[in-house]
């Protein structure tokens, strides 16, 4: 898995919505997803950093009310990829020994606790330290334009990969 060194200055609204609503319809089970990032400035924020704005499911991944595991040999290998957001069915916001070797990938890590609202959510650092993570209302794009883009698109993309 390729993770961001940029810091993280946020998470978007919609995408914690996203993702507590979708740790509820795991309940029992755990939920966990991987977090990707946007640059910060293509929402006018100020900070050099990421923005959270996509939560991913990764295929095959495996859930029980004690624990949830993926196989990392299929997250997405790009430089969006910032970090990990799983629930804890039982409420606790304190990282397992478990969730600490999870950490030491990325730059920010969830943990989700039921009943699963605004304020059941805690964010932790790669060595499982609590964390600030601001939230952003901010407007993010309509996913039915995900596939809306030209060559052109695809060109610039590449070339700012390439840059960093």
């Amino acid at each position: 898995m390729a993770f961001r060194s940029r810091p993280v200055v946020g998470i978007a609204g919609e995408t914690l919505d996203f993702a507590l609503e979708a740790a509820e319809d795991s309940h029992p089970n755990e939920y966990l997803g991987v977090l990707r990032g946007t640059p910060a400035a293509e929402y006018d924020l100020s900070g050099d950093g990421d923005l959270i704005t996509d939560v991913l499911f990764i295929p095959k991944t495996t859930s029980s009310p004690v624990q949830a595991t993926l196989q990392s040999d299929l997250v997405p290998n790009d430089s969006h990829t910032v970090g990990t957001i799983h629930s804890h069915p039982n409420g606790v916001l304190r990282p397992s020994d478990q969730d600490r070797q999870m950490f030491t990938k990325g730059n920010v890590h969830i943990i989700l606790g039921a009943p699963y609202e605004r304020d059941c959510w805690r964010a932790f650092d790669r060595e499982g330290e609590p964390t600030t993570l601001d939230v952003y209302d901010v407007t993010l794009p309509d996913p039915e334009d995900f596939f809306d883009f030209t060559q052109a698109d695809i060109d610039a993309e590449l070339e700012e990969e390439g840059r960093r």
